[in-house]
């Protein structure tokens, strides 16, 4: 078998994946399930580890692959090591100030990016990776977790909303569409910031933002023309983008109308709405263009990709009705397929990628 043509991220790669899988270790105690606890700490760490530990090194890595400056990959190697630290050593800081360490790292980046193309959706990752970098630093001083996980939703939000933007750039968006989300992301970071001091008010505000966006990209983003296309991969990642996008609107609704949720069910809803049913299925739709950006190897589409989308988004559909109608066990299946949805994703595209460099 032929080897991987860019090796070099391949470690960074490693970490991250198996801060996926510690993360969904996690995700299934919280959710009741009996499982042999990994580490005392591990069920409290789910949020962290999968924002931080796997999404903030993907993301990292992606962007120093891009750049090709070496110094760019200390903050994927930072986050990467941070989420292992902060789970073998819970009552020790040194986990959380190495994914501290990894978001300022992340800020480093994104000013570079904005230095070298200053732009509305460079401004706008920007605003994201400042989000992740309050968001580690508020943690790292003792804030709750309900408290600060508004701005690793952020971080994610923004940093997937301004990659879109710069896609959006083919449909040539008008000065007042650009304005117009200017201002939706505005709203959005307000009610972040003002969910520190009046929970209710900046919860009911950001969501607004959150439903806002998905609106704007009815017209603005090429994910919703995309549906139709003639290429079966085109097709499916616009599928996985407009499926995300009406989770991150769904979201938006709930906190609107609900208001701040602090624990329980409900908390499980909004959280998991934006962050399995924006992002992940955002990560699905963008593997066949992330993955092989950075191994340098494609990823042969295959129709059974659809399987692992389709179950992903009934689950969570069951999983928030669950949640809503206050049916426990419901909502431990649906959170449970959740997980295997995303297990597939990953055995799909290593199946893929071996597919790729094998050449068979």
């Amino acid at each position: 078998m032929k080897a991987f043509p860019n090796r070099h991220p391949l470690p960074f790669l490693i970490l991250a994946i198996l801060g996926l899988l510690a993360a969904l270790w996690a995700g299934l105690m919280r959710l009741g399930w009996q499982l042999p606890s990994l580490t005392p700490s591990l069920a409290m760490l789910h949020g962290p580890v999968m924002i931080s530990g796997f999404l903030g090194t993907l993301i990292t890595l992606e962007r120093a692959v891009a750049m090709k400056q070496k110094w760019m990959y200390l903050p994927p190697l930072l986050s990467g090591l941070g989420w292992l630290v902060a789970i073998i050593f819970p009552n020790l800081p040194f986990g959380v100030i190495l994914l501290t360490l990894a978001s300022l790292g992340g800020v480093a980046i994104l000013t570079e990016i904005v230095r070298r193309e200053f732009a509305l959706h460079t401004i706008t990752m920007f605003l994201g990776a400042v989000a992740w970098l309050t968001g580690n630093l508020l943690w790292m001083f003792g804030w709750q977790i309900y408290q600060v996980v508004f701005f690793w939703m952020a971080f994610l939000v923004l940093t997937i909303a301004g990659e879109r933007l710069e896609l959006s750039r083919v449909l040539r968006p008008t000065q007042m569409q650009q304005i117009l989300f200017g201002f939706i992301v505005t709203v959005f970071l307000a009610g972040i910031i003002l969910a520190l001091f009046n929970l209710q008010l900046g919860t009911r505000l950001s969501g607004l933002g959150l439903l806002l966006i998905p609106l704007w990209s009815l017209r603005n983003d090429i994910a919703w023309r995309n549906v139709r296309h003639k290429l079966p991969l085109t097709r499916y990642i616009a599928w996985c983008l407009a499926f995300g996008f009406l989770w991150l609107g769904i979201s938006g609704g709930l906190s609107l109308g609900f208001g701040a949720q602090v624990a329980g069910p409900r908390y499980d809803a909004v959280l998991h709405a934006v962050f399995v049913g924006f992002v992940i299925s955002m990560i699905f739709g963008h593997a066949p263009i992330i993955f092989p950006a950075i191994l340098g190897v494609p990823i042969n589409f295959q129709p059974a990709f659809y399987i692992h989308l389709i179950l992903l988004h009934v689950s969570l559909a069951l999983r928030v009705i669950a949640d809503y109608a206050n049916m426990h066990t419901l909502r431990m299946w649906g959170g449970l397929l959740n997980e295997v949805a995303i297990l597939l994703f990953i055995g799909m595209t290593v199946y893929s990628l071996r597919k790729s460099v094998s050449g068979k």
